[in-house]
Order: C-alpha cells, then structure tokens, then sequence
C-alpha cells in the first residue's frame, strides 16, 4: 500500500465541498478521536469507531471524530500495479479525498506538524491546535525518491526508459516503456529496508516477463532482478516458490544490491553491495523500487521510536508508553513488524478499534491481539497469482489453502481476487469500514 498524496488539480465541485466541510469545524478545537492520514489505515478505522460506538448504543455525535489530511486524492495503490501491466487505467484508482467522507465524521483539510501527546494536542501545518481524548496515527510512510542520485529527473523525462508503479503519476509509462522495449536489458530493482507491498517489485517484473513473451520479444531481453534483499520474499515457504519460478523463466538476479544512482543520458544504473562496494549495469528499461521510511514529522516527534516509526505495541496496536496510553496506529507509519500492505490494515483495523473503544468504556483494552497477518496478492503473469498469506515470525497463514491446497500454486481465481475482487471491495466496503480482513465483511467477535 502507497500514501495519499497532493495533486493541483481538481474539480471545482470537490474543493467547494472541502472548505464548506472545513468551514463547518473551523472553529472546533477538541474531539473525541483524532485521526492523522486519510488514506487506508485512517478512513478505514475512523469509520470502524464510529461504527463500535454506535453498535454498543453509546454513538458518538457527528463530527466527535476528525481526519486530518490535506491531500486532495485518495488513491487505492494497490491498483498501480493492474496500471503498470496494461489492465487497467490509473484513474480507476483515484478518488477526490473529500468525497469519501461521510456527514459524520469531520474532515480537517490540514496535515499534521507537531504531536503534543502529554497535553492530548496536535498542531497542524495551519496553525491550529487541536485537542482530543483519542489519537490514532495513520499516516503512512514517505517515498524518498531523492535517495537515488538521478532517479527523478529520469522518472520525469517521457524519453528516458525509466519508471515506477510507486507513483500515480509515473506508473503508466511503466506499461509504456514495456511496449517499448523490443530487445535488450529489462532490470527490475527492490531495495533493502522497509517497503510499502515487498512483492510488488517482483510482480511488475513477472507481468513484464509475460508480456515480452507473449509478444514474441522474450529471448531479445534480457531480464534481471536487482534486489537488495537476500531472498526473493520474506516468508521461506514463498521465496523457494517464486526463486524456482525466477530460474525456470530465466531471469537472472543479484541479492544484496541496492540502487544508488541513474545515469539517464547513458541508461547506466548504479548499484551498492552489502560491503559497500559498487558495480553498474547497463539498462533498456527500469523499473525503479525507490526506498521509503518514516515520515519526518513522525520521526521527530514524541510517538516514534528509534527507528522513526510510531512506537506501538504489536498485540494491541496502542503506544508503548504507559503516559501515552490513549494513542494508537495502524498501518505503514506504525512499528509492527509485518509487511506493509492494505491487507494488513484490513485485520489490524477492527483490532484497534475494539481496544480503543474498552479503553474509553471501561478504562481498561480487550483482549483483541492482532497475529500480523498481512497478505501479498502476488501476480505472476497474465490470468496467474500466487496469493501469499502470513503472520508475525514469517509464518503462512492461508485462507484457502484448504480448499484449493497450498496456496504457492498460481491461481487463474486468485488473479481475479487482484483485478476485481479487492478494487471493488476496497471502495465498497474497506474504506467504509466494512471490510475484515480474512473474515470478509463480517466483523470479527471478540470476548
């Protein structure tokens, strides 16, 4: 899962709706929740704790809940993907972020600068001063495209074979550049480190390898997957799958080489080894993974941990520190050590909402643990998906898999599960609030 991100333009129709929903709360200064980031993780919960609330008949009244973002689009970023391999359009997956919102619950069109946890406050880029008896941080992570010496001035030159499905607005020209390409070198890149959806890197790369073949240009390119990781996936069971299927399609691979720099004018790009080493290669297309991490705002402040992430207990999804115990978070900004994908907010979700709901009712949390099941909904070719499932410690945790067996076989089913299962479900049912993870639409009951 990607950030919501800005975007100048819009249609006037929506930004009257934004300030006449801003104008409503202007002089609001105090909530019973707070949410900070309207993407996945923040409209998906807001509209959970709305729902808890309302459910055990203690319903709180309109606008007791805020999201904070400014972005003008909401984005369903697991869709770039579908864009990157030619199956969709990109605006299918773009919404004006004010649209989404419904009457009551309140829509502060101001990002966060500051945390004040001690005081219960937040202070927006605006200026304003924000109190509340509940906060739950859904931020996201931030792209750090710069990292990479040259890697934005290639991904904005339409004549330079370099892209991304991590961008909205670069990931058409990755379909673009792969039609382009007619022989040659094709390098795929993933870097080490904490990444929104770890498979994604490899997904485009088996779209790409399906299409240079199902158009008769497979043996003219030359393809090669540049990861900065040691294995082809996280959990074993998976990586053996998927490395298997790498060295049967032939497409060669280095680990432990991250991405440094791009040499567009001489389509050189740049790699760095564990022991600090260099060695480049030389490209036709590239696709570019680009590294990610904790937003600044969030490193900075109170709420982080040492590595910059808001520093949450992984069970219950609340603040580790005891005198920040009426903070929560979910999803990319958070320090749960699981990948970073919408699935995982789908189950992470109605946890945080159950234990934030007993700590306002009772004072005290349930016992609602999440495991950190996330999911990969891992395309390899055309009509073909692994679908990839599991836990805290790396561990499977399939859904189907008695059903259909194990679930490292690729799926025409779970293909359609990617395409158009899970973009209807996401605009239908998660970001209303109505999506549970592995139990679908029904709420999962906790004692």
């Amino acid at each position: 899962m990607l950030a919501t991100r800005s975007h100048s333009l819009v249609a006037p129709s929506f930004r009257a709706i934004s300030r006449a929903g801003y104008a409503s709360i202007a002089d609001k200064q105090r909530f019973k929740v707070v949410v900070v980031g309207a993407g996945s993780g923040g409209l998906t919960v807001a509209h959970q704790i709305y729902d808890r609330f309302k459910a055990a008949g203690k319903p709180l009244n309109p606008g007791d809940i805020a999201v904070l973002d400014a972005s003008e689009y909401h984005y369903y970023q697991p869709g770039w993907t579908l864009v990157g391999a030619g199956l969709r359009p990109k605006t299918d997956f773009r919404r004006p972020l004010a649209s989404l919102f419904p009457s009551h619950i309140s829509h502060v069109p101001e990002n966060v600068s500051t945390f004040s946890p001690a005081s219960s406050t937040v202070t927006t880029t605006a200026g304003r001063t924000l109190e509340y008896d509940s906060l739950v941080v859904a931020a996201g992570l931030q792209i750090n495209w710069d990292n990479v010496k040259g890697l934005s001035k290639a991904l904005a030159d339409p004549k330079s074979p370099v892209s991304s499905i991590y961008s909205y607005d670069t990931c058409d020209k990755v379909y673009r550049e792969m039609n382009a390409i007619q022989s040659g070198k094709a390098i795929f890149t993933q870097p080490a480190g904490v990444i929104k959806c770890p498979g994604a890197p490899q997904k485009i790369m088996w779209m790409a390898w399906d299409r240079f073949n199902k158009t008769g240009r497979g043996k003219a390119i030359h393809m090669e997957f540049m990861n900065g990781l040691p294995t082809m996936f996280s959990v074993k069971k998976y990586s053996d799958a998927l490395n298997n299927l790498r060295i049967e399609r032939g497409i060669a691979a280095e680990f432990q080489h991250n991405l440094v720099a791009v040499d567009s004018a001489a389509k050189i790009a740049t790699f760095e080894r564990a022991d600090g080493s260099k060695v480049t290669r030389e490209y036709d297309f590239l696709h570019v993974t680009p590294p990610m991490g904790p937003k600044d705002f969030i490193k900075k402040s109170p709420l982080a941990d040492a590595a910059g992430w808001v520093d949450v207990n992984p069970a219950t999804l609340q603040h580790n520190k005891p005198e920040f115990s009426n903070v929560f978070a979910l999803g990319d900004c958070s320090s749960c050590p699981t990948s970073r994908t919408a699935a995982a907010i789908t189950s992470q979700a109605p946890i945080l909402t159950e234990n934030l709901f007993k700590l306002v009712d009772t004072g005290k949390l349930s016992n609602a643990a999440y495991d950190g099941y996330t999911s990969c909904p891992l395309l390899t070719g055309y009509g073909q998906l692994m679908l990839t499932e599991f836990k805290y410690g790396f561990e499977p945790k399939e859904s189907f898999s008695s059903y259909f067996g194990c679930q490292t076989k690729r799926r025409r089913l779970f293909y359609h599960f990617k395409k158009d299962l899970f973009p209807w479900a996401y605009w239908n049912r998660m970001i209303k609030g109505k999506w549970y993870g592995p139990s679908g639409p029904f709420r999962p009951k906790f004692t």
